[in-house]
């Protein structure tokens, strides 16, 4: 059955404005098997499944639309931290802002080299865990993403990497629409830690695939902010070997539309994979996360800590499944999401999800959304701390379990502090 008119014409209108880029044989191959796939799933819609809280039209319109640029008059993230710095400026590589591409344990590169070249690593990955990424939820805007990603970091870690890798966007056109590709591997035995901020372009699609090996361990922490008008959709796939870990923390600010996806398999025996976030939104304001973790092998333990404060007609949306395929015993799977409204003119929008074709698990799921704790409040105002500042510690306290999964000290002080700041300059 072909796609419906109206779907089609604007996949068409999409496609037709975007230029392919040239490269190796294998490259070719895998951006035109993503771009039949665009083609035959189409740009998606209010309609699909699983887009019926979020309205995709600023991602699917030929033109972006222009987002104002914002000088956030602050120290770039973790700053403090010794780092090995990337930038791109609305998705164009910036060589004299980055650091040397090098590092001890780390293979290190740019997505537009490597496509180039006829052998080389990320010819095993680009577009793979995209493409399962695909079955059972069709995401077409990552497939396009695949099939016209113009740059992108590609990371080999062979063993512990000691210092982070951070990528880091800048935003300096207000109709900018950039397309970047993260491809990442972590050998057997390696560890690898990725840090991403800021905002990126007016419009910014993202795809970023992790290969996690035997015994490996990958660590993401991202900051999206502080630009008010960006429009931003990501898509993490991530395969996780036997005793391998991965975990992700995102932490959201401003932004009028923000859809974040993970889709991960954990396939190999006593895997962990930990996804959690925060967003805090003031006014217009959509924040989307939705997640899809696979669990297909044997005493694997996944998280899914998801906590979103909103305030004067900001949305939330939360969309998280577990399956759990047959065989995969001893699973044990954690889902959680909770918003805290500020007013009355703020929503959340929630869609947990179970599914389990094991017996021996332990799988629970769990959604609330609730206003400020009067009584608190109230304890709080009755010992000397103004309404302001008291409110912000409520906030603080029920963002703190995401906050949490953050494993590294340094960083997780550093977002604690940022969004401190954030609600600072909103108090009343």
């Amino acid at each position: 059955m072909g796609l419906p008119e109206t779907k089609q014409s604007e996949t068409e209108a999409r496609v037709n404005a975007l230029t392919m880029p040239g490269g190796a044989a294998w490259a070719v191959e895998a951006r035109n098997e993503a771009l039949a796939r665009v083609q035959a799933k189409g740009m998606p819609a209010r309609r699909d499944e699983y887009w019926k809280f979020t309205k995709p039209t600023r991602f699917v319109s030929v033109e972006p639309t222009p987002a104002a640029l914002f000088d956030a008059q602050e120290e770039p993230m973790f700053d403090g931290i010794e780092r090995l710095k990337v930038v791109f400026v609305d998705g164009v590589f910036d060589a004299d802002a980055s650091d040397d591409l090098a590092a001890e344990n780390l293979e290190i590169g740019r997505l537009a080299d490597a496509t180039q070249a006829d052998i080389h690593w990320v010819k095993d990955l680009y577009g793979m865990l995209e493409t399962r990424g695909q079955d059972p939820v069709d995401r077409p805007l990552a497939a396009l993403n695949t099939a016209f990603a113009t740059d992108g970091v590609v990371l080999r870690a062979t063993g512990p990497v000691a210092r982070p890798v951070s990528i880091e966007y800048l935003h300096a056109s207000e109709t900018s629409d950039a397309i970047l590709h993260h491809v990442i591997r972590v050998e057997e035995g390696a560890s690898l830690t990725v840090l991403e901020t800021g905002p990126a372009a007016a419009r910014f699609n993202k795809c970023m695939e992790v290969d996690v090996a035997d015994g490996a361990a990958f660590h993401h922490i991202r900051m999206q902010g502080r630009d008010h008008e960006r429009q931003a959709v990501t898509h993490s796939f991530g395969r996780l070997g036997r005793e391998s870990v991965y975990k992700s923390f995102t932490l959201t600010v401003n932004g009028v539309l923000t859809r974040n996806e993970h889709v991960l398999e954990l396939l190999g025996d006593d895997a962990v994979a930990h996804i959690a976030g925060a967003c805090a939104g003031d006014g217009d304001f959509h924040h989307d996360d939705t997640v899809f973790i696979t669990h297909d092998a044997v005493n694997c333990e996944s998280r899914q800590v998801f906590k979103k404060v909103l305030r004067n007609g900001a949305v939330g949306v939360f969309q998280g499944k577990i399956l759990v395929k047959e065989g995969a015993q001893k699973t044990d799977g954690y889902q959680i999401s909770q918003s805290l409204l500020l007013d009355d003119d703020s929503q959340f929008l929630a869609k947990p999800e179970l599914e389990i074709y094991a017996d021996d698990v332990a799988c629970s799921h769990g959604s609330t959304t609730g206003a400020i704790d009067e009584t608190a409040l109230f304890y709080l105002q009755s010992r000397g701390v103004p309404k302001s500042i008291a409110t912000d510690l409520l906030v603080l306290s029920f963002m703190a379990e995401a906050i949490d999964e953050i494993e590294d000290e340094r960083l997780r002080d550093d977002i604690q502090a940022r969004l401190e700041g954030w609600l600072a300059r909103r108090r009343s």
